[in-house]
């Protein structure tokens, strides 16, 4: 599913309802995620952020596959957070590419559950009609039947945004669902602010434009771009706000295995952090497995 269309944002700790994507466009992919942090839980995290022409001289990304997986070994399962505008879904695009991994987000179970016509998606149907949040046994169902899905538990997940609760992590870890890694993207609010007020979307081919880092490619496309309704200062503010807040009732469930990485920098030296760190993380496995066997 289109991650360029909107994705899942949890507006409060116990429910699920849709909201905008970042300008800039995402894959065509499945996907999930989740938040959760205490005020010093940062504390115990590895940072990576790095300065943006080291890392352009050190280390560049590789075209090419990581089989993440084979029959010997556990995939990876990995968590990304980031609050609206901050790049996830172009990371999520780009970690996906490289390793192979399902991409799991709520927005698209939600879509894919009302569109089938399941029970789910009836029930999770009647809230949003209504412009309610979709409660937290319904999203946490869907999510926990996705990862268990063939392809999901052969290859490895990438769970986008989601859990956005403590009740939510707690959920998922009494299912059995513990990831390797969180990752989260850190920018500051202005930028977020400054990505999310510029951003219009074309409602001719759902692309998503920003008028300074991405505009359209011509005056007929220019001509027709709408902008959200929420997309204004005042508004992004406040779902910023609610973001932080649910992301500090997460980040305490997954502190030991928290990597904190600068989602101002380029896009492909943010990409190149996280892939150091799944790289270092697929080689620990391997090692572990190895003297295991």
């Amino acid at each position: 599913m289109a991650c360029s269309g909107y994705s899942s944002i949890l507006g409060s700790p116990n429910s699920a309802i849709l909201s905008p994507p970042s300008f800039t466009s995402s894959p065509k992919l499945t996907s999930l995620s989740f938040n959760h942090h205490r005020p010093n839980s940062l504390r115990f995290d590895h940072s990576v952020t790095r300065h943006h022409s080291s890392i352009n001289r050190r280390h560049r990304h590789r075209n090419f596959v990581v089989m993440a997986s084979t029959s010997n070994s556990r995939p990876l399962r990995i968590m990304i957070s980031g609050a609206p505008a901050s790049g996830k879904g172009t990371q999520c695009e780009l970690i996906t590419n490289k390793y192979g991994l399902v991409h799991i987000a709520a927005g698209d179970l939600l879509r894919a559950e009302i569109s089938s016509g399941s029970e789910n998606g009836k029930q999770a149907k009647e809230y949003m009609d209504k412009g309610q949040l979709v409660p937290d046994e319904i999203v946490v169902m869907m999510v926990k039947d996705r990862l268990l899905q063939p392809d999901s538990q052969e290859k490895g997940w990438l769970l986008d945004g989601y859990p956005r609760s403590l009740s939510q992590a707690i959920a998922l870890k009494d299912l059995g669902f513990q990831p390797d890694l969180f990752i989260l993207l850190e920018v500051p609010e202005e930028l977020l602010v400054e990505r999310v007020v510029g951003r219009r979307l074309d409602p001719v081919t759902g692309k998503i434009y920003h008028l300074t880092y991405s505009p359209p490619e011509n005056d007929e496309i220019a001509s027709r771009l709408t902008q959200r309704f929420d997309d204004t200062e005042e508004k992004v503010k406040l779902r910023l706000q609610t973001h932080h807040q649910n992301v500090e009732a997460v980040l305490s469930m997954y502190e030991d295995i928290i990597i904190k990485v600068d989602g101002s920098a380029l896009k492909q030296d943010v990409f190149t952090e996280i892939d150091i760190e799944l790289s270092k993380l697929l080689e620990q496995k391997t090692a572990s497995e190895s003297v295991a066997a």
